[in-house]
This record gives structure tokens, C-alpha cells and sequence, in this order.
């Protein structure tokens, strides 16, 4: 893993009182000094399960085992292995809501975002209803106002990868106004960025926006519209046809972005209409 040096940075060290269990904590640091960085993770998993917690070691583990599963999370989920990052993400909370108990609020401020990335996993493997479980939690965080900074207004629901572009969709938590022409509003937005040679973001290529519809009188909440440039001022094209209700199909919002991503500013099913004229 490229960030295991940073890590080992920040794994302590041992500290008087901790012989019984000192030897196979040094093995398994020395371990991850190897690149062995899942078999030590699991034999820490393993250890944080006998080490009595009134024993100091207790808390390195804990510590250890933050840092480990926030890597492999955070590693497997930029891959688009989204099993694997929901494994170690799902592990990763359990960890976060254990060392809550014996860390800073600082510590305890990763529980937001681990939920923020099991959304993403979620959403990555196409099972929304599970993400939606998880989105109601940052919900009721907001209407309690206990979000943190950073993720207070809006999160990253969903990451993929198209051809060599990577595609970011984040969701706000503000709610469609009861006076529909009262504001533009955007409930969704999807951002499209080129990449460099090692598939990172690059330049930011244009946005699509699930954009509240004026109009009234109609089935349908949100259509979706793209923006070439980053400047909220620049006129939004409308792909009509992409239309939503109040609760987003996210199943096909997802499918709509991929067919607008191919070059598809019209449905498949309104192309064949449209072509029959």
C-alpha cells in the first residue's frame, strides 16, 4: 500500500505494563512494516478481542486498528473494490464507536465520515436501500445539527469511474421549498473530472445538477442539467427527459448519469421516439 510510511507514523509505541501481551503486538507491527498490512490488521482484530481494556496496550491496539482500517477503507474504495472497502468500512465504525469510549471528541469526529464512505460502498455495490440506512443517520445528525464541519451541508454519496473519468455525486441535505420559484435549488450534483497518468482528478470537465423544476402542475420534481464550467453564472443545458420525483430514484438517476457520460443527452427510450419522427 503507497500510504503504508505515512501510517507507521503514527503508530505508538509501547509503554511499561504490557508484557503479556508485547510480543505478539511487536510481531504484528513488524508485520506492517512488511507490507503485510491486512494479516496484521486481522491478527490486531484478533488481539483487540482478548487484551483486557483495562490493560494500556488496549488502547494502542484500538489506535493501530483506526489507522489500518481507515487505509485498506479508503485504498479499496478509490478502486472501485466496494467490497472490500464496505468489509473494512463496516469494521472501521465498530472500531470508531469502541474507541469513542477511550479517545478525544477529535477521535470520535471520524464516526460521520465512516458512515459517509459505507454510503459510498453501498451505493458503489447498487444497494441503495443499504445506503439509505446509513444516510438517514447524517440526516438526523443535521436536523440535530451534531454534523461535523466538512460534511455538515452536503457528503459524497457516490465515486466511480467512466472510461478515464472519475465521477464524484454529492447530495445536499436541504429539502425542496414549498415555493417552488421562490430560489434555484439543487438537491444532487454530479462532478466530472479528467484524470492524470495515476487516475487521480485532474480538471473538473463539467457538473450535472438535479435541479428543482419550476414548473408546476407536472408529475415530476427535479430534471437533470449540465453545467460546462464551474461558475454557478454560466446557463445550465436542460437534458429533458431525465426527470425525478421528491424521493430520487437513485438506481436510475445513476443510469441516466452513465447514459449522459456516453454522450446521451436524450433517454434511449425518447432517442427512439425522437428518431421515428
Amino acid at each position: 500500500m503507497k500510504k503504508l510510511f505515512t501510517l507507521l507514523l503514527f503508530i505508538p509505541t509501547l509503554t511499561f505494563g504490557q508484557v503479556n501481551y508485547a510480543n505478539e503486538y511487536e510481531k504484528t507491527i513488524n508485520m506492517l512494516e512488511n507490507g503485510e498490512i491486512e494479516e496484521a490488521y486481522q491478527k490486531f482484530v484478533e488481539l483487540e478481542k482478548i487484551v483486557p481494556h483495562k490493560d494500556t496496550i488496549y488502547e494502542n491496539i484500538l489506535w493501530v486498528n483506526t489507522q489500518v482500517a481507515t487505509l485498506l477503507e479508503q485504498e479499496y474504495r478509490m478502486e472501485e473494490q466496494f467490497e472490500k472497502s464496505l468489509e473494512y468500512g463496516l469494521s472501521l465504525l465498530e472500531i470508531i464507536k469502541q474507541g469513542k469510549l477511550f479517545f478525544d471528541k477529535e477521535y470520535a469526529k471520524r464516526e460521520q465520515w465512516a458512515i459517509k464512505n459505507i454510503i459510498v460502498s453501498y451505493f458503489g455495490l447498487g444497494k441503495y436501500d443499504e445506503a439509505e440506512k446509513y444516510k438517514k443517520i447524517l440526516y438526523n445528525a443535521y436536523k440535530k445539527k451534531t454534523l461535523q464541519e466538512g460534511i455538515d451541508e452536503y457528503f459524497n454519496f457516490d465515486y466511480f469511474k467512466f472510461e478515464d473519468k472519475n465521477i464524484w455525486g454529492y447530495e445536499w441535505y436541504e429539502e425542496l421549498p414549498k415555493d417552488r420559484f421562490s430560489k434555484s435549488f439543487t438537491k444532487v450534483v454530479y462532478y466530472v473530472y479528467s484524470t492524470d497518468e495515476d487516475g487521480n482528478d485532474k480538471d473538473q470537465l463539467y457538473r450535472l445538477h438535479v435541479l428543482m423544476f419550476h414548473g408546476t402542475g407536472q408529475d415530476f420534481d427535479y430534471v437533470l442539467t449540465k453545467r460546462n464550467e464551474t461558475d454557478n453564472s454560466t446557463p445550465a443545458a436542460t437534458l429533458y427527459g431525465y426527470y425525478y420525483k421528491k424521493d430520487i430514484d437513485y438506481r436510475k438517476l445513476k443510469q441516466d448519469v452513465i447514459e449522459v457520460l456516453k454522450g446521451n443527452l436524450y433517454p434511449p427510450e425518447m432517442l427512439e421516439l425522437l428518431n421515428k419522427k
